[in-house]
């Protein structure tokens, strides 16, 4: 079997989640496939092969100083409050030798230190949410993608914040090992979904914010509740004991979008779900989720997703196993 090397970058104040998560995901599919030191050998680096202490206090030992690490497969560069001043020969490290891994990969806001150290220039990617406006502004050469929650661009990984390098570390697994391995490591981490990369990196729930209002805030309680209703603006406007002008202005104000669009984005999500965990007919996953043809369903997918419902199934359902 090819072994691919991956080496894990480490600096003070990096965030643990952003190295272990992917690690896992590695070290998981390399048992999966009974060759625990072969499919991915996994090893960390920091600029003078000490130890170094997470964002969350935890201390991390190196195997190597980076410049007695050898050039790896997959070079991982995590994120966390260490990429804010990072340290000029970190910069200049990736500068020399990230070109020469085969797939270069970053977990939040590891991308400012791939930007700093100008491999980012003329790509598009994608960082934490918190991240993008910054990393647009400081590197006007990097085309900054704040929605999805990873990015793939030739060699080239990014991918949004924490656990969202848990999802790139298992599409870069499927990629190497195929789909079944990457389905069962995602099973055993008990990651609820496995997303695709241009899932957005917030629900409707966190992306839209909560209304102050009671009424508001029960009508979008209601929405997450019963996807597959009649939830027009009138409906909605009744509930909420407002005129339907009155309330779609006012829901706007209170959450940041309108009820349409927080409309669709549940419904999104609800179709989702059922087509990644239930054996449900894609006719029977549209009714429920609102939409009333598969052929609406089938336009929202491919408009939100780039994909159609089917083939979203095929990639993405992951039947639970009973032991």
């Amino acid at each position: 079997m090819t072994q691919r090397s991956v080496l894990v970058v480490l600096f003070d104040d990096v965030q643990s989640l952003d190295v272990t998560g992917p690690v896992e995901v590695f070290t998981g599919a390399a048992l999966q496939v009974g060759d625990p030191d072969g499919a991915y050998r996994i090893r960390t680096a920091s600029l003078d092969g000490k130890p170094v202490r997470t964002s969350s206090r935890l201390q991390v030992v190196p195997d190597f100083a980076l410049a007695d690490a050898p050039t790896p497969h997959t070079l991982l560069v995590p994120g966390g409050p260490g990429t804010r001043s990072p340290d000029p020969r970190l910069v200049d490290w990736l500068r020399q030798n990230a070109p020469k891994a085969e797939r270069l990969v970053s977990v939040c806001s590891g991308a400012l230190l791939l930007a700093e150290a100008g491999l980012l220039d003329g790509h598009r990617v994608t960082t934490h949410w918190g991240v993008c406006e910054h990393l647009a502004r400081k590197y006007p050469a990097v085309e900054v993608d704040p929605d999805p929650i990873f990015v793939r661009d030739g060699k080239l990984a990014t991918s949004a914040g924490v656990t969202a390098g848990i999802d790139l570390a298992l599409a870069l697994v499927e990629e190497d090992l195929g789909r079944e391995t990457a389905l069962t490591v995602a099973r055993h981490l008990v990651v609820f979904l496995r997303r695709p990369g241009n899932q957005a990196q917030f629900s409707a729930q966190l992306a839209a914010q909560t209304a102050r209002r009671e009424p508001l805030r029960e009508v979008q309680q209601y929405i997450t509740e019963h996807p597959g209703e009649d939830l027009s603006v009138e409906v909605l406007a009744a509930r909420a004991l407002l005129s339907p002008r009155h309330f779609a202005r006012a829901f706007q104000a209170e959450t940041g979008t309108t009820p349409g669009r927080y409309v669709d984005r549940v419904r999104l999500e609800h179709a989702r779900r059922l087509l990644e965990g239930t054996g449900d007919g894609v006719q029977e996953v549209a009714r429920a989720a609102g939409y009333g043809t598969p052929e609406a369903m089938r336009r929202a997918f491919v408009k939100a997703l780039g994909t159609p419902p089917a083939e979203y199934r095929r990639r993405f359902h992951a039947p639970v196993q009973t032991h």
